[in-house]
């Protein structure tokens, strides 16, 4: 008899490194800041590392080890996203994990002709509707550059289409730090003000340094901005295994660990406790086809050992999943994809992004995102463990069918089956059943579900005092940019 009290429950997870082997890689993170360092470039964020005690030689900045342990320290492990409401939508800490779309394709494949076309605004309105119709995609980036609007300030018109079609946390991409000002603005009519923002924020926003090894102007003033603010920012690198990262993973984990670190050393400088996630990309190289590759199994390998890294660290994790390196949505963006999903989970990503790329980030496919939408759901159903409990493990109803007899009728089936995951996309009808409903593959009922949401989804209508406010912020940047 099991103790009825006895309810914990496994997560299910995979490790790579050993805990010596996360405490090297750390220390070889700390020797390359301490010998090599970063480029910082701009002089007041140099300045401010020197009086912290960091050594400067022109633009090039050496980290003492202890700064960088004291600001892991200063850090905040949880970080919280809420949706425009104010009411709390994601919390970024331990192994939870939550999927989202990822920004900034040139292309998308059109959800009605099937071609691959450059992105207008309507595609980002389109994502984000698509996204707050879906159950288990969790939070929005733009997918696509609209191709259709002011080029320099598209950022901010994408942000705007964010807003209006869903009520979900956003990450969002700003071009500068005069755009990045315009977007804030933006989101503080939406919250109520800054105090309101910054107590419950409901986005965050993407940044890079640039590998190997440099903080760039556009990045640090980001970060500074930010930190004034208290907001939240995914810092990460963009790095690529063999061209400005290492060749070898465990080298490129040190590279990038050591971008990442240098960064959070930055927001933490400026304002103890700016809230940041990390970790994040180490893409790799195909040397033969000289392209960035984003279903190789040496991209999923060091994604997992850096989110390692950061579960270490005890701080929020940036991750990917979902993505393929196909170029329509087919067997192949299928599998790639949930390989991914699965893959991300197990390591224990936080904030999960890239659901829906194709070809290699290049283009966005509403069907891979319906489609990992479904592996979504399947996925956190599997890392929700087994419940082991008096009731769950059925002495009593196997006492009551005995040998030879049936579980259907069991009053304890009819009490329990409900909590069982049954798919919305994915097909478990015979195959005559298959037939008479006219055959229809993942890809037809993935395209169904795209469509149909286009057409009757509505988002929650944004306040015409907000909206207002959004566009008078896009109209004098539409004058600064003349």
């Amino acid at each position: 008899m099991i103790n009825s009290k006895f309810t914990a429950q496994v997560t299910p997870g995979i490790q790579l490194l050993s805990d010596d082997q996360k405490g090297g890689i750390h220390s070889a993170t700390l020797e390359v800041l301490r010998r090599t360092g970063v480029d910082v470039l701009v002089p007041g964020v140099r300045d401010m590392l020197q009086k912290a005690g960091c050594w400067v030689d022109g633009g090039r900045v050496r980290i003492p080890p202890n700064l960088i342990e004291w600001a892991i320290r200063a850090a905040p492990s949880r970080v919280v996203l809420c949706n425009q409401d104010g009411n709390p939508a994601m919390e970024l800490e331990g192994r939870k994990g939550y999927y989202g779309t990822g920004s900034d394709t040139p292309f998308v494949i059109d959800a009605y002709t099937g071609q691959r076309r450059k992105a207008v605004l309507e595609d980002v309105a389109n994502v984000a509707k698509l996204v707050d119709a879906l159950e288990h995609i969790d939070f929005l980036m733009c997918m696509g550059i609209a191709s259709d609007v002011t080029e320099s300030i598209s950022d901010l018109y994408h942000f705007r289409e964010m807003v209006h079609n869903t009520s979900k946390p956003i990450i969002y991409t700003a071009w500068d730090r005069a755009n990045l000002e315009a977007i804030v603005e933006m989101a503080e009519a939406v919250a109520g003000g800054p105090e309101a923002l910054q107590r419950s924020p409901f986005m965050a926003l993407y940044s890079e340094p640039i590998s190997p090894l440099s903080h760039a102007k556009e990045s640090c003033e980001k970060l500074l901005f930010l930190a004034e603010k208290g907001l939240p920012v995914v810092y990460t690198p963009g790095m690529m295994i063999g061209a400005t990262a290492p060749v070898t993973i465990a080298g490129a984990l040190v590279q990038a660990n050591a971008e990442a670190l240098s960064g959070l050393l930055i927001t933490q400088l400026a304002r103890e406790g700016t809230p940041v996630i990390g970790a994040g990309g180490i893409l790799f190289m195909d040397m033969a086809k000289g392209a960035i590759s984003y279903a190789a199994p040496e991209f999923m390998l060091a994604m997992t050992a850096f989110s390692e890294m950061y579960h270490y660290y005890k701080l929020p994790i940036f991750s990917f999943s979902g993505c393929s390196d196909a170029k329509v949505f087919d067997q192949q963006a299928s599998a790639e994809g949930a390989i991914w999903m699965m893959l991300t989970a197990l390591g224990g990503g936080n904030l999960i992004h890239d659901v829906g790329y194709i070809e290699s980030g290049l283009t966005a496919s509403y069907q891979q995102i319906v489609a990992m939408n479904e592996v979504a759901a399947l996925v956190k159903r599997f890392m929700g463990g087994i419940e082991i409990n008096d009731e769950n493990i059925a002495l009593e109803a196997i006492d009551r069918v005995g040998p030879g007899g049936n579980f259907v009728g069991d009053e304890h089936t009819f009490q329990h089956f409900r909590r069982n995951w049954v798919p919305e996309l994915f097909d478990r009808s015979s195959r005559e059943e298959w037939e008479v409903n006219g055959e229809l593959t993942l890809g037809d009922n993935a395209a169904k579900k795209v469509r149909q949401v286009f057409e009757n989804h509505q988002a929650k209508p944004v306040d015409e005092s907000v909206s207002e406010a959004l566009e008078a912020v896009i109209q004098k940047a539409e004058e600064r940019n003349k």
